[in-house]
């Protein structure tokens, strides 16, 4: 019996284009919110929302379809993801890059320095123990990464939901009606892509 698909629906306080990294023709989700990369899995997909934070309550920012779902060490590995690894002085798309977690000589896990590290590149444990908390990276090509060009997180009225959570955490508890009608949307959405620049760089 083929799977479930399932729709994670969250909220983004912050959006440098780190955490998702929707560049480099990939859009993945290899840091925080570690219960949805724990729990997500290829075919289901996941709506980042705007939060008051951002002043953006009702927005939505990105959707992907998970395609891949593999190990921080496999990823690091990958050399389709050599272009995530973070590159301080290059540009802002390579300053953010989200390939940052391996095991080092002694079978230790290490953070590279990036966006999660301190600025001096010293490993920040707290971040470091926050998102090895799961393992696993979430990967696609099928994405809308719309930035600062936000728009309307959309409404499904056949069913009285929508897909912004109105809960801190993440929902997924969604009818099956509204689920189908969530994926023809994403489906049928005119453009794919990274059509916006990261809302936290303006």
């Amino acid at each position: 019996m083929p799977m479930k698909r399932r729709i994670f629906s969250y909220k983004i306080v912050r959006d440098f284009g780190f955490a998702p990294n929707p560049f480099h023709d990939y859009c993945t989700l290899a840091t925080c919110k570690p219960k949805i990369r724990n729990s997500a899995q290829p075919g289901d997909l996941i709506f980042g929302c705007g939060s008051s934070h951002l002043n953006l309550k009702d927005k939505l920012i990105y959707v992907m379809l998970v395609e891949e779902k593999m190990s921080f060490q496999e990823y690091w590995e990958d050399q389709r993801f050599k272009y995530k690894k973070p590159h301080f002085y290059s540009n802002k798309q390579n300053a953010f890059g989200d390939n940052i977690y391996h095991v080092d000589s002694n079978g230790n896990w290490t953070q590279e320095d990036s966006h999660h590290s301190f600025e001096d590149g010293r490993i920040n444990q707290d971040n470091m123990d926050r998102d090895l908390t799961s393992l696993h990276v979430l990967i696609s090509t099928n994405f809308i990464y719309f930035g600062d060009n936000f728009i309307d997180a959309p409404i499904f009225p056949t069913t009285g939901e929508k897909i912004y959570p109105n809960s801190r955490d993440y929902i997924t508890n969604f009818s099956d009606e509204m689920v189908n009608q969530a994926y023809d949307w994403f489906i049928n959405y005119p453009h794919k892509g990274c059509i916006g620049s990261p809302i936290s760089w303006i």
